[in-house]
């Protein structure tokens, strides 16, 4: 597999990233290349080094320009490659389990810097000596990798991967977010839109509780013309979205640094999202990652309080209904953006996470419940602070999950009853 890049500063022009898999034949036959123009794949892909008992490690007595080297041998073909401290750290996150965003993250928790080149790099290197393997990004992929020989299976698993490749990105978005700032995007952080959008929560609580104590009326006219409620809500919903990543992008603008890309895919098959890649960011200070991480969500407080004012001027019918289910759809949207204990990985965990300085504590949290939690309360070992944060995080999850579903049934019962 490799990995192609441009120089990633400000002034240059960034050459699309193209990620090549080898990927063996659905027949069992063979290897064959796979070419994935995305950066969302890429940052989704699952290094799994080898086994353990397959490779060895062992520091070197040397050093090249006062680092530490070490030599990673494959046990197997006792091909042996050299790797630095960085890279050792990188190799060690490998465990199939953590993404390459996550891993990214963690490398520039540790060193307080990021360079572009050295995953890519170091994966090259460590494919050819076949010492990594690329997991799946999702479990539905992992069972269809299990069960290659089932031509259901291979036929699934081409559709996904049909699907995944319906991506529209461009690598150029960042000139196209700097003149849109300029234009007037830059008024978005200035503490005027603060004081708009308090007012503007002021009379969305107003008008959400004049809404509520007159419900009937509202949801009688979405039942009148269900069909087109539905596509109004989901149309706007997803222009929603759009705007949601357009703000992400103009607070990368805003703190001066590059939108490595902007587009739209398909997650796991099934799943239409748009992206923007502002991982740049994290070379910023920890004010610029706030602020990139909430202004987005905040976006949709905006316009939910907005839908919620506006209904309240109109009379009962087909609008005001829309503007409602609107409304509330922002809302929640909004709590699921920035709400950090419901095991997806948005804006608000990854908030989370900075602060504790555990970049991977999604997947870990889940791992270590699974596998070892048990384990150690039948043993009544004491927890270390970063298991008992992995079993806050997990329980804590749970129990919102749980308490959301329950809240969507009820408020759809009460509705509907109204």
């Amino acid at each position: 597999m490799g990995a192609r890049s441009g120089n990633t500063t400000v002034e240059s022009r960034p050459k699309r990233a193209r990620l090549e898999l080898l990927v063996r034949r659905a027949d069992g036959d063979g290897f064959e290349v796979r070419e994935v123009e995305s950066a969302v794949a890429y940052l989704q892909s699952r290094p799994h080094r080898i086994p353990d008992a397959n490779w060895e490690m062992a520091r070197l007595p040397y050093a090249t320009q006062g680092g530490i080297t070490y030599a990673l041998k494959n046990k197997r073909t006792e091909e042996i490659i050299q790797v630095t401290e960085a890279e050792k750290f990188l190799w060690d996150q490998m465990d199939g389990q953590a993404s390459l965003q996550e891993i990214g993250t963690a490398y520039l928790l540790r060193y307080g810097s990021f360079d572009f080149e050295i995953i890519p790099t170091l994966i090259v290197k460590l494919l050819r000596a076949n010492l990594l393997t690329m997991r799946p990004v999702s479990r539905l992929r992992a069972v269809l990798d299990r069960n290659r020989r089932n031509a259901a299976a291979r036929a699934l698993e081409g559709t996904l991967h049909a699907l995944e490749m319906l991506t529209v990105s461009s690598r150029r978005a960042h000139e196209f977010f700097e003149r849109l700032y300029r234009c007037g995007g830059f008024l978005l952080f200035s503490p005027w839109t603060l004081l708009a959008l308090i007012i503007m929560v002021g009379l969305g609580a107003w008008g959400g509780g004049r809404i509520w104590a007159d419900l009937g009326p509202v949801t009688r006219g979405l039942a009148q013309h269900p069909l087109v409620a539905i596509l109004l809500v989901k149309v706007v919903f997803w222009l929603t979205v759009v705007n949601h990543q357009v703000i992400h992008a103009l607070a990368c603008v805003h703190y001066r640094r590059r939108v490595r890309e902007f587009g739209f895919t398909i997650l796991h098959g099934f799943i239409p999202t748009f992206y923007a890649d502002v991982t740049d960011i994290f070379m910023a200070n920890p004010r610029a990652r706030l602020v990139t991480a909430v202004a987005g969500p905040l976006f949709h407080v905006f316009l939910g309080c907005f839908c919620l004012w506006i209904a309240t001027m109109l009379s009962p019918g087909l609008i005001q209904g829309f503007l409602v289910a609107s409304a509330l759809l922002q809302l929640q949207s909004f709590f699921i953006s920035l709400y950090t204990f419901c095991f997806l990985e948005m804006d608000g965990y990854h908030i989370l996470v900075e602060w504790l300085g555990i970049p991977t504590l999604n997947h870990d949290a889940v791992r270590f419940v699974r596998e070892s939690l048990w384990q150690r309360l039948r043993k009544l070992d004491r927890l270390t602070r970063r298991e008992t944060i992995y079993v806050t995080y997990y329980m804590l999850s749970l129990v919102s999950v749980a308490s959301l579903v329950v809240a969507t049934v009820w408020l759809l019962v009460y509705a509907g009853e109204s």
